[in-house]
C-alpha cells in the first residue's frame, strides 16, 4: 500500500475507533433493556431484534449471515420468533427511544449544544457518501433506508450506525476472504489479544467443544502454534492482520471523502461524549480513547 492510501487507513480507523462508543452504547444501556421489556422482548432477543429489525422480519438464516460470528443455535433460540412479540418497526422505534434517553442521561445539556450540532453535520456528510455504495453491505443497506433523525445527538448516533453497519459488512467480506467462518473469526480475534477468548465464546454462545474444535482446524491450517494457548503462528499474525488492514480499506471511503481535517475535528467534538458514554457502559473502551 502505499503512505497516502497508508494515512488514510489511519485517520479513518482512529475516527471510526472514536465516534464508535456513541452508538456502541446502545447494546449495554439499561434505557435499551428496559425499551424492548416493555414490548415483552427480553434478553438476547432485544439485541438481535433491535439490530436485525431494520431488515423488516428477518429470518433466522439471515440474521446468522449478517451477524457472521454468533453460535446458529443462539440466533434460532430468538429468531424468527421475536418478530410475534414486537413488530420490527416497534422494536426501532424502542431502539431509538432508548438511545435518546441515555444520551440525554449520561451526555445531559451537551446534546442540544452547537457542539454537537456540528459533529452530528460532519458524521451526517462522512455517512451519506456511504449511501451511494450498498452494493455488497446488506445489513448496512437496511439501516440505510431508515429515516434520519432530526436532532442532532440522535442524527450523529444514526451516523455512526451506518458507519459502522459499512465497516461491518466489509469486514464480513474480508473474513471470507481469508477463508475465516464466524467461530474461526472469534477465535483469532481472541488471539490477537483485545478481548478474552472465554467472554467472545460466552456471548456468542459457542459451546467449549466447538470453540476447541476451531481452534484446532485453525492450527491445522497453519494459523495458530500448537499447543493449549491461542497463539499466532508467523503466517497467522500476518493472515489476522491482513484482514484488519483490508477492512481498514473497505471502511476509509467515507473518512476519505469529508478529509483529515473534517475527521480530526470530528474525533475532538465526539472524544468527550465518547469518553463519557465508554465510562458509564463500556469501560473496556476507555483506554483506546
Amino acid at each position: 500500500m502505499h503512505m497516502k492510501e497508508e494515512l488514510a487507513c489511519a485517520y479513518a480507523r482512529a475516527t471510526w475507533n472514536m465516534v464508535e462508543p456513541f452508538h456502541g452504547a446502545v447494546y449495554f444501556a439499561p434505557e435499551a433493556q428496559a425499551r424492548y421489556a416493555e414490548l415483552g422482548v427480553d434478553g438476547r432477543a432485544g439485541y438481535f431484534g433491535s439490530r436485525a429489525a431494520a431488515l423488516g422480519p428477518a429470518s433466522a438464516e439471515l440474521v446468522i449471515a449478517t451477524f457472521y460470528n454468533f453460535s446458529p443455535e443462539l440466533v434460532r433460540s430468538v429468531v424468527p420468533a421475536v418478530w410475534k412479540t414486537a413488530s420490527p418497526e416497534q422494536l426501532l422505534a424502542a431502539r431509538l427511544a432508548a438511545v435518546d434517553a441515555t444520551l440525554r442521561r449520561i451526555l445531559g445539556p451537551a446534546v442540544r449544544s452547537s457542539k454537537m450540532e456540528r459533529a452530528a453535520e460532519l458524521a451526517q456528510e462522512a455517512a451519506r457518501v456511504t449511501l451511494l455504495h450498498p452494493q455488497g453491505r446488506p445489513l448496512f443497506a437496511a439501516h440505510a433506508a431508515l429515516p434520519w433523525p432530526h436532532e442532532p445527538h440522535l442524527a450523529l448516533w444514526q451516523a455512526q450506525t451506518l458507519l459502522r453497519e459499512f465497516r461491518g459488512d466489509g469486514h464480513i467480506a474480508t473474513l471470507l476472504a481469508a477463508g475465516l467462518d464466524g467461530i474461526e473469526a472469534l477465535v483469532t480475534h481472541a488471539a490477537a489479544g483485545p478481548v478474552a477468548a472465554e467472554g467472545l465464546r460466552r456471548t456468542r454462545a459457542w459451546s467449549e467443544g466447538q470453540w476447541a474444535q476451531a481452534a484446532q482446524r485453525l492450527r491445522e491450517r497453519g494459523w495458530l502454534a500448537e499447543g493449549p494457548d491461542l497463539a499466532f503462528t508467523l503466517e497467522g499474525r500476518e493472515r489476522r492482520a491482513m484482514v484488519e488492514h483490508t477492512t481498514d480499506e473497505l471502511a476509509a471511503l467515507p473518512y476519505v471523502a469529508i478529509g483529515p481535517e473534517k475527521c480530526a475535528e470530528l474525533r475532538r467534538l465526539v472524544r468527550p461524549y465518547s469518553v463519557a458514554l465508554a465510562e458509564e457502559l463500556l469501560p473496556w473502551r476507555v483506554g483506546s480513547l
